[in-house]
């Protein structure tokens, strides 16, 4: 085909892309005509957006042009016919499988990584082959041929990390053709450049009949460049390209770059790749054409379109950085952003709010159309549940990551209980899950996670599906076992240690299809889900030959991070969320821009683990700041609707966040015309503001008396005397706090333990002085203990139990002798059943007796005994005094708290809230059983037997426990009051 004037067009960015593109093809075309043509786009979002944008222009019955994705991993069956070579041209080999890629690549960074003594893990070499393909991939898309990177001498100017990497990715590179020919297969992007390549062969030798538009192509990549140069020098063939600024100085493009070498430095002027224009001054570069070959697009359709003041503006923030300070020259048309508003809200929740209220108000007009465009999918999934409270379903054409699908977070959670040997909370997070026993048999089911729920509460059990058998009793171990015999399977495979990840995986696809059944592979996710197991199950062997279970988890959720599911339901038809690749030539009458911080729009580019800056450079390959160009170019795009609100938050979820450069230059360049919508942020904040508050009053419940109490332990008075609404809810109520599952061993843990420690050594070893060391550290080593509470607390816990051992050796010597250990009994007094149970009670030389009461912490203070709280001591006293308890007789002589807190550089010291002659203000001994048998009877009186309310944090400095806080509101009232 003889070369002939290029036939190159642009459509500004403030005419609505598919619109203007569907007119201007219509135009002067029959019916027949427009059906023979073929249209060349970016992905099929565009194909999608282009179709509807023939439906809107043909007002009824049409046949389109073939309508082909260029960016489609099928690109030979998306052509058809029209890239049948079969009859000139061998058609290139198939595209390797992409999970066969990904497991032969990590299987040889591991190898090359064992081999230069740095070994990593299964899972950390598929996460480094991810990266590898995409670098392998720019370097095919390139052209840039992999002997190269032999040729590269570079080692002196690189770090260690880096001439390592480049050491590692240089062997792979020369081992993975070799894996490609024993497959018979090359990568995907070889094989698209080779179709494309036949595809401009064929088309330069015999032009298709009909016509041939590549419209809103931005990939510069030289296959595609010479695709198109070919398409424009057609007869019937155009190029249009998506705002390419025919109007932006020459001064300003020739800086974008590439630049040349000094003639006599040799330095090479960085290009600007964080430019909107340079991936299209670089397409043009590659086609071989200067920008005053392109023309403007002819074509008026009837979608939304902005001003052309509005492009004007566009680019003019959007200039180079060093040609802003024609900002403050520009005329006050040049700079005007007329129907474009700002709004900055506090949080990324309130941002969120407004945005969803934009698109609701959007609604309100009969036939007016919404869009967000934001490439932070959490801000997405914010607004697609705020609109639905309206009703109002919203498709998110970006889709969402299969790990936050269902399918996806049941294979997770099972790969993570097996890998932690089905500790509780993973369990319970398995078992839980909405998948799991769906249907007739799913209330049975949760009706045995709640009584699992309720046994596993408290400190770890012993690890594996055994050792939680073991601490189970009634119908949650009748439900273990049909728990257990569904993850055996798994469990065992999981035990077996390193072993070939086929396997591992089967193993998991087969258990999880006997908790969930044929749901877990129903729709869309599941569907996804199902190929996903399936190619990893076939494509493993390929891989490390064999993976540590330890690592399944975080190995599937790298791959399953990287599969987007988009759901196929009744989306609303008027407005949409869009990522930025998803939003390219699409338009709407209101364009939300949203997440405008840096790092979000644009984001922070990914980092090569495998190749440096420099060595990239080198390469020729595009700097890791093109993505910021491209980032731009789309925020451009955006820009230019009829109508366009730009949103971002102050801060992020856990720090202030700093605006976008796409923002501040918006900001900067229009200055007093870069209006807030400060209404839309005021309904935002008012949508849902509380009335007016009414706190509520500090909670005094007053029962009947049949319904007051008439038992109580001597641990419950100090709670009934200081805090008596948390007595209420505690035993009128009946409301008892629930231990945290899987938690660490608190204080009152540790204290039965050895409270349990003492009970076996005196009744057990008759508190034989050499038997107790033996006994607390045999409890240490249960496999309940966490390592850590271990290590911390077993210095201080066998100092203390020795400092024990040694007192109670001593006072025997004394004539001191141990009578009684835990034990219990009860008494009736002020009418009211006083019952208790003391540590240890000792027989002291004078025939009476002393109750202790072993303390893993800080004794109460004598003032605390003063005033009336903290007579546990004086009230077992008293009970043994009048007989409470059993083979247990006499006087009480002596009250003792042994405690194993720490005081004066060693662990165990012995304290009393009493003494004989009342020194140092304190209560008199032989006085005390007295003492606290008045203060209970007054405490009986008032709330047990009498009629005084349950008042809420009545003596708020002797109630330092919370149980209850959140039920009384106390936050709504403390401190009102005073």
């Amino acid at each position: 085909m003889p070369e002939r004037g290029l036939r190159l067009f642009t459509i500004p960015a403030h005419r609505a892309f598919a619109d203007a593109l569907v007119a201007g093809l219509m135009r002067g075309r029959s019916p027949g005509d427009l059906a023979r043509g073929l249209v060349l786009l970016p992905n099929n979002r565009a194909v999608r957006a282009v179709t509807d944008a023939f439906v809107r222009a043909s007002g009824g019955g049409l046949i389109l042009p073939r309508l082909v994705p260029l960016g489609d991993p099928d690109l030979g069956e998306a052509i058809g016919a029209a890239l049948d070579v079969a009859d000139t041209e061998e058609p290139p080999p198939p595209a390797v499988a992409p999970y066969a890629r990904r497991m032969i690549l990590a299987r040889l960074v591991a190898e090359e990584r064992e081999r230069a003594g740095e070994p990593v893990s299964s899972s950390e070499a598929v996460r480094l082959a991810g990266e590898l393909a995409r670098t392998l991939d720019q370097l095919l898309v390139e052209e840039v041929p992999p002997h190269k990177l032999a040729e590269l001498d570079l080692a002196p100017e690189l770090t260690e990390h880096w001439r390592r990497a480049l050491s590692t990715f240089s062997v792979v590179i020369d081992r993975w053709p070799g894996e490609l020919a024993k497959l018979g297969a090359i990568d995907a992007a070889d094989r698209r450049s080779r179709l494309l390549d036949q595809l401009e062969r064929r088309w330069h030798a015999a032009p298709p009949a009909g016509f041939v538009c590549a419209a809103g192509v931005t990939d510069a990549a030289p296959a595609v460049a010479r695709l198109l140069r070919c398409v424009a020098a057609m007869p019937q063939g155009q190029v249009v390209f998506a705002d390419l600024d025919l109007g932006m100085p020459d001064e300003e493009w020739d800086a974008l770059g590439p630049h040349r070498p000094d003639p006599d430095t040799g330095f090479i002027r960085r290009s600007i790749e964080t430019h909107p224009q340079f991936h299209l001054k670089e397409m043009l570069d590659r086609m071989g054409v200067a920008r005053d070959e392109v023309a403007r697009w002819r074509g008026g359709g009837e979608g939304p379109d902005a001003s052309a003041a509005r492009g004007r503006a566009i680019a003019n923030a959007l200039a180079p950085a060093d040609f802003t300070g024609k900002w403050t020259d520009l005329a006050a048309a040049d700079r005007r952003l007329s129907d474009v508003s700002a709004a900055e809200l506090a949080t990324p929740a309130d941002e969120a709010q407004t945005i969803a209220l934009a698109l609701r108000s959007a609604l309100e007009e009969p036939g007016r159309t919404a869009a967000l465009v934001t490439p932070d999918r959490a801000l997405a999934r914010r607004v697609a549940v705020h609109c639905s409270r309206w009703g109002i379903e919203i498709e998110d054409t970006a889709g969402r990551p299969l790990s936050l699908n269902a399918s996806g977070t049941l294979l997770l959670a099972l790969a993570e209980a097996a890998a932690q040997r089905f500790s509780p909370l993973p369990l319970l997070a398995l078992l839980k899950h909405p998948l799991v026993r769906g249907g007739k048999d799913r209330l049975p089911w949760l009706d045995g996670v709640r009584a699992l729920d309720r046994a596993l509460r408290g400190p770890r059990p012993p690890a594996g599906l055994h050792g939680i058998g073991t601490v189970l009793k009634g119908y949650a171990a009748t439900f273990w076992e049909e728990v257990r015999t569904l993850l055996d399977p798994l469990a065992a495979i999981f035990d077996a240690g390193p072993q070939p990840l086929a396997g591992l995986v089967a193993t998991l696809r087969e258990t999880a299809v006997d908790l969930c059944g044929d749901p877990l592979w129903s729709g869309p996710a599941g569907r996804a889900a199902a190929e996903f197991v399936a190619d990893l199950e076939s494509e493993a062997p390929a891989g490390p030959p064999r993976v540590d279970p330890a690592e399944l988890p975080t190995l599937m959720r790298t791959l399953l991070d990287e599969i987007a599911v988009r759901q196929q339901r009744d989306w609303h038809p008027r407005i949409a969320i869009y990522g930025l690749i998803e939003a390219r030539l699409q338009s709407a009458d209101l364009m939300i821009l949203g997440g405008l911080n840096e790092g979000v729009w644009p984001g922070r580019p990914s980092p090569d683990p495998w190749l440096a800056p420099r060595i990239r450079a080198t390469l020729g390959l595009p700097g890791l700041e093109r993505r910021i160009g491209i980032a731009a170019h789309d925020f451009a795009q955006g820009l230019g609707a009829p109508q366009v609100l730009v949103t971002r938050a102050r801060r992020d979820a856990s720090s202030p966040a700093l605006a976008s450069r796409l923002w501040l230059r918006l900001q900067a360049m229009a200055g007093d015309r870069f209006e807030r919508d400060h209404v839309l942020e005021q309904q935002a904040r008012l949508i849902d503001a509380a009335s007016v508050p009414m706190p509520a009053d500090r909670p005094a419940p007053s029962p009947v008396a049949k319904l007051r109490p008439r038992a109580i332990s001597v641990t419950e008075v100090d709670r009934l005397k200081a805090d008596p609404y948390s007595f209420y809810a505690r035993r009128v109520l009946r409301l008892s706090p629930l231990d945290p599952v899987d938690a660490d061993p608190t204080a009152a843990w540790r204290g039965t333990a050895v409270h349990a420690i003492l009970e076996a050594w005196w009744k057990e070893d008759a508190c034989a002085p050499d038997a107790l060391r033996p006994r607390a550290l045999a409890m240490l080593e249960q496999a309940e203990v966490h390592p850590l509470l271990r290590a911390l607390w077993q210095p201080r816990l066998r100092e203390a139990i020795d400092w024990i051992a040694g007192q109670v050796t001593t006072m025997a010597g004394e004539g001191r002798k141990v009578l009684a250990a835990e034990g219990r009994g009860e008494i009736e007094i002020a009418g009211v059943k006083l019952s208790g149970r003391y540590d240890r009670i000792d027989l002291l030389p004078d025939g009476k007796l002393a109750v202790i009461d072993y303390k893993t912490g800080k004794p109460p203070s004598a003032a605390a005994v003063r005033e009336g709280f903290s007579l546990q001591l004086g009230l077992l006293g008293l009970i043994a005094e009048r007989g409470g308890f059993d083979d247990v007789r006499g006087v009480a002589g002596a009250f003792e708290y042994w405690s194993l807190a720490k005081r004066r550089d060693a662990f165990g010291f012995i304290e009393s809230p009493v003494d004989p002659e009342g020194k140092r203000d304190r209560v008199v001994t032989d006085r005390f059983t007295a003492v606290a048998a008045h203060n209970f009877a007054e405490v009986a009186g008032l709330w047990l037997t009498g009629n005084e309310p349950f008042t809420a944090k009545l003596v708020p400095e002797y109630a330092p426990y919370a149980d209850y806080d959140q039920l009384m509101r106390r936050d709504e009232w403390y401190g009102r009051d005073r």
